[in-house]
């Protein structure tokens, strides 16, 4: 965080789409002055959680990224933070619009890149899964899960150490982590040069700019005129 944001010790900070509230307690730790919300209320009871195991508070709280008024009803902050959220909405572009009403001054947001075939791909990939009743999911998850993995896992068995790359990823093991991909829908994305003119013509500088490879996402800080 604060090798795209700097010194933030003293700043309102708003985490728009808390989720666990990791971000949150990581901005808190570094001394801003943070508020926060999410759409989903299992995530705001495990943010809140999270505030009780680390003896830590800050505002959490149930809200849309895409509700205007909601929005405006939380004033202005140092420090709008969304990262990998707004392309989850439904209506990403929207969301983006929605929320520079809270930034007063820096803006920092992740959004899926756009790699082509490739997202478009899993658009498609996803859009499905979240569509297939619950006991056929597997007849998708499992080919998929294999044609990325099963190469990796041979190569360990041939080498006499059968599953030496189950490693965790994200906190999660391999196969949580691919069902937590999959079921990510909806699912948006854009080329960097796309978010980058969308907030010109909104009177934001772009200041950093951290871009991945493939499918990731890549990572913006804006700052107003």
């Amino acid at each position: 965080m604060t090798d795209m944001l700097g010194d933030i010790r003293g700043r309102t900070f708003l985490d728009i789409g808390c989720g666990s509230g990791l971000s949150s307690l990581v901005a808190h730790r570094l001394g801003a002055k943070v508020r926060a919300f999410d759409y989903d209320p299992q995530s705001v009871a495990c943010a809140r959680e999270l505030q009780r195991l680390y003896g830590a508070s800050w505002p959490v709280e149930e809200g849309s990224a895409l509700d205007r008024g909601y929005l405006a009803s939380l004033g202005k902050f140092d420090i709008v933070y969304s990262w990998g959220v707004l392309h989850h909405t439904g209506d990403m572009w929207a969301a983006m619009d929605a929320i520079s009403v809270c930034a007063k001054d820096t803006l920092f947001i992740a959004i899926y890149n756009d790699a082509n075939r490739a997202s478009r791909f899993w658009r498609v990939v996803k859009r499905l899964y979240n569509r297939t009743p619950r006991f056929l999911r597997w007849m998708l998850v499992v080919p998929l899960f294999l044609r990325r993995r099963a190469v990796r896992i041979l190569i360990d068995t041939f080498k006499g150490r059968p599953l030496a790359s189950w490693k965790a990823a994200r906190g999660m093991n391999p196969w949580i982590d691919f069902i937590d991909w999959i079921g990510g829908y909806p699912y948006e994305f854009a080329k960097p040069e796309e978010v980058f003119n969308f907030w010109k013509v909104r009177g934001f500088e772009l200041e950093k700019l951290a871009t991945k490879l493939g499918i990731g996402c890549n990572e913006f800080v804006f700052r107003r005129h």
